[in-house]
Order: C-alpha cells, then sequence, then structure tokens
C-alpha cells in the first residue's frame, strides 16, 4: 500500500489489473435478488443496520427532495458547527433525522456539505433485477483521477447496472466493477471514460483515537445530495457480525471504528475524516433502533490493503473480479435429490435461450453433477464469462435434455 506525501493513494508499480478480468467498456452486468436492509451485531450486542442502499419506495419520495438549508461548514473549518437548529430537508426515513434537526445527546448534526467536503466523493445509484422499479443508493470515494472508484461491496452487490455521480461537477458515469471482497466488505469500481477527477486524501498511517472529532459525507437517505455529520470516535478495533434481514448469510469484519454519529441508509462506503480532512475509514453500517445513533466505518489501512490485493490481480477465495459467469435463472428454497430446481429464468439469457423453463431441475454442468444452488452457482462461477459449456437438465416430465451455452457477465457480488 502506498500513500504519496499529499494522501493520494499510489498504486503498485508494475501492477494494475488484468485487462481481461473485466471490459469497462462492455455491457452492463446482470442482476440477482434485490438486496434487502442488513442488520449486525457488535461483540457488544448492539444492533445496527448495514447502511448500504435503499429500497425503491424510498428513492421515490426523495427523488424531489432539496436541500434547502445552508451551512455553517467551511474549508477553513472542515468539522463546522455542532449547533442545532437549520432548516429540516423533509423527514428522512429509516432510522436518521431531517438535515439540521436537534440531535440527541451524544449525536452530531446532519448537514448540506460543502464544496470542500465533496471533492473526492460519489454517489452511487444501481438498478436491480432489470428492473427501474428496484433501486438502491449509497456513496463511493474517488482513488485515482482515471476514474477507480472505492466503496463498500454491499452498495454494489446484485447490481445489473450502476451509474456514479462525482459530487463535485454533477457529472454522471456509467461503472464496472473491477473487483470486490465480500468478506471485507470493498469493491473497486471503475468510471467508462472518466478522466482529471479529484481524488480523496489518505491517513492509512493516521492514530485512531477515543474521542478523536471526526466527521463522515455520504449520500444519506440517497438523495443524491451529500449529506455531513459531524461526530467523535466513540470505541476502535469493533468487530461486527452483519446479516441480511431475510437470509442466514452473515459477514464477519473486524478493526471498526465506532462512531458517535448520526450516519443512515445510503451513507456506505462514504468517507470517515478526521479533523485534518483526510480519509481515516469508510463508512458501513449505523445503529438502528436506539437513540443516540451509533455508526461504524471500516479502518482505511484496512480497506486500502484490499485495494492493493485487486489492484494487483491477487488469487483470494474472497476476492471477485469482475462480475461472475451467469446463466440467468432463479432458483427456489426448496431441493431436489435429482439436482437443482428452477423457478424462473431470466428471458434472453443463457438458460433460457436453451429452453429451460420453470419446474425443470438442472443435474449437471459439462457433465459435473450439481445438487445443490450453491454448487451450481460455484461450477457456473468457476468459468470466465463467454466460455460456452453444457447444461444438462430434466423437464417436468423426467425428459432428458443437454444443451451448449454461452456464459455472460451476472450480477456483482
Amino acid at each position: 500500500m502506498t500513500i504519496d506525501n499529499n494522501g493520494q493513494y499510489v498504486p503498485a508499480a508494475g501492477g494494475g489489473v488484468d485487462p481481461s478480468l473485466f471490459d469497462p467498456n462492455g455491457g452492463d452486468p446482470t442482476p440477482r435478488k434485490p438486496r434487502r436492509a442488513w442488520v449486525a451485531v457488535v461483540v457488544a450486542t448492539v444492533a445496527i443496520l448495514c447502511i448500504g442502499g435503499l429500497g425503491t419506495a424510498v428513492l421515490a419520495e426523495f427523488s424531489n427532495s432539496t436541500n434547502s438549508g445552508s451551512s455553517s461548514n467551511s474549508p477553513q473549518n472542515p468539522l463546522g458547527s455542532t449547533g442545532s437548529g437549520g432548516t429540516a430537508n423533509g423527514p428522512f426515513q429509516g432510522g436518521g433525522r431531517a438535515i439540521g434537526q436537534q440531535a440527541t445527546a451524544g449525536e452530531s448534526i446532519a448537514t448540506p456539505s460543502t464544496a470542500a467536503q465533496e471533492v473526492g466523493l460519489v454517489t452511487i445509484n444501481t438498478v436491480l433485477d432489470y428492473n427501474e422499479a428496484e433501486q438502491a443508493a449509497g456513496t463511493g470515494m474517488i482513488i485515482s483521477s482515471d476514474g477507480y472508484i472505492l466503496t463498500n461491496n454491499h452498495v454494489i452487490d446484485g447490481a445489473s447496472s450502476i451509474r456514479v455521480t462525482v459530487a463535485s461537477s454533477d457529472t454522471t458515469y456509467t461503472a464496472k466493477v473491477v473487483g470486490s471482497d465480500s468478506t471485507g466488505d470493498v469493491a473497486v469500481l471503475k468510471l467508462v471514460g472518466a478522466s482529471g477527477l479529484q481524488t480523496v486524501n489518505f491517513a492509512p498511517s493516521a492514530k485512531v483515537s477515543v474521542g478523536d472529532s471526526v466527521y463522515s459525507v455520504g449520500n444519506a437517505e440517497g438523495t443524491g445530495h451529500l449529506v455531513t455529520a459531524v461526530g467523535s470516535v466513540g470505541a476502535v478495533d469493533q468487530a461486527l457480525t452483519i446479516g441480511s434481514e431475510d437470509s442466514d448469510s452473515t459477514e464477519h469484519l473486524t478493526g471498526m471504528i465506532q462512531l458517535q454519529s448520526d450516519v443512515v441508509s445510503g451513507d456506505s462506503g462514504g468517507a470517515l475524516f478526521n479533523k485534518n480532512g483526510d480519509v481515516i475509514g469508510m463508512v458501513t453500517a449505523a445503529s438502528s433502533g436506539s437513540r443516540p445513533v451509533t455508526g461504524d466505518a471500516i479502518n482505511i489501512a484496512q480497506v486500502l490493503t484490499v485495494v492493493d490485493q485487486i489492484e494487483a490481480g491477487a488469487v483470494s477465495s474472497a476476492i471477485v473480479y469482475g462480475t461472475p459467469s451467469f446463466i440467468g435463472v432463479d432458483i427456489p428454497t426448496e431441493t431436489s435429490t435429482l439436482g437443482v430446481p428452477i423457478s424462473a429464468t431470466v428471458p434472453g439469457f443463457p438458460a433460457a435461450k436453451a429452453g429451460i423453463v420453470r419446474g425443470d431441475i438442472i443435474t449437471a454442468v459439462n457433465g459435473f453433477a450439481v445438487t445443490s444452488a450453491t454448487a451450481l452457482s460455484t461450477e457456473i462461477r468457476s468459468f470466465k464469462v463467454g466460455t460456452s459449456v453444457y447444461l444438462h437438465w430434466l423437464d417436468s416430465t423426467g425428459g432428458k435434455h443437454t444443451a451448449l451455452v454461452t456464459l455472460v457477465a451476472g450480477p456483482a457480488s
């Protein structure tokens, strides 16, 4: 990991992601299930919410919002005022407050971000499940002038397309996934056609102590307007176990910075700054259902270690480069001893083109038997996009079928 004297991330000499791993000018990836809210438990058993994206209903509710309040922050004083009052920006849903609303003891005041605070930051919007009505939102940081973006993996998980808007210029780009690590909750994106962008400044070696003044900037509630939340460090080296509200999957994160700060849905992937305006963490989660609000950020040194691995093309079971191969099937929760039951196929994608329909059972890939959804997914993902493989399946009458299909890019994961 190399950071220059100006706090800029410097790719390793001779490194660089293998261009064959992703195509920034290619077609959009294809989606998986729309992601839901994530909950987590700190070791101290505090319930928190993983604050990646918002569902469609919330995005629609805030689509016409404007930041009518004025900020007391200034470039010379990045932490700004912690006073109460100001003009509210409409009622935030899902655990947040209106901008400028009175905080309870120990909390911060959320204010519209200043131009200086927005430098190097982006808002992220994703479309899920081939459906513009299924959307989610988050935040990201620019780490190179040619458009490499850092964010949480859960912000882009399951995305069929990703649009990123640079806050300082209000310019929107299509983004492609370079690589992601779900175990570290880190993802690197590339903006198509971007150049000359301003980056954030990192302080990966900075000592972070309890009581330090900090502020976070993020796309709170997915409005597309960056918001600054001032606070302090409540604890360091925390451990989290994060799980989806509607699945058994979990993520385990360590070395987290706990914040006394009002971070909310949409802030994930945003920057946590120290009092000097340097990035010391990536905001990831926040408490749910209790006051005062606490948030959690991944220490930026840990984040940049993962970025280094992705940039170097490291071989790891945790890292996925680009978007995985995909055949376009939906798999129900019920199982079959014969193979993997299919509840739906996506029109125009490999499985549907091969003639697989609802109720069919995929039994093998290239003659290799698959008996679970995990086995089928693992086998398909073991091949590069563009590879042709044989699918073997049974129809509803027990008839056997085989077809050669060409794998396409799947959902971000």
